[in-house]
């Protein structure tokens, strides 16, 4: 059975999630405090270790009119670095307004805003892996 391990690459926090292609029902992981991409991966290392994916979702941060910018650059150097240590099969999946749509499900939960913090990035990367899912059910 497929199961996806997401990641919501950020500068500071990065957001995990994962999910089965049974289920379909992403579930936030952790928040990896990180601020170098080795140590964002060797997170991810170990989550793959934890949760044994057979597939990564790595959100890739088109702009508003599907073109690449600068961001997107940062995460396929990213990902280069996951493909020299894993050979899972790593997808790219468009995270447009992923951050927003964790934002909103937030406001909506009446959480202090420390607690919208220590997971607003996992909520990102379930947004990011949903739409995936989606995507592969169509």
């Amino acid at each position: 059975m497929p199961r996806f391990l997401a990641i919501d690459l950020g500068d500071k926090r990065t957001g995990l999630a994962v999910a089965d292609s049974v289920l379909r029902l992403p579930m936030p992981l952790e928040v990896v405090q990180a601020t170098t991409h080795d140590l964002i991966r060797d997170a991810v290392l170990r989550a793959i270790e934890s949760h044994d994916p057979t597939d990564l979702v790595v959100g890739m941060p088109f702009n508003m009119d599907g073109s690449e910018g600068p961001r997107a650059k940062i995460v396929r150097s990213f990902v280069e670095l996951l493909r020299q240590r894993t050979d899972l099969p790593i997808h790219l999946q468009d995270e447009r307004c992923s951050s927003m749509d964790a934002e909103e499900f937030l406001q909506r939960s009446g959480r202090t805003h420390g607690q919208k913090k220590a997971i607003r990035d996992a909520l990102a990367a379930c947004v990011i892996l949903q739409g995936f899912l989606d995507a592969q059910g169509a």
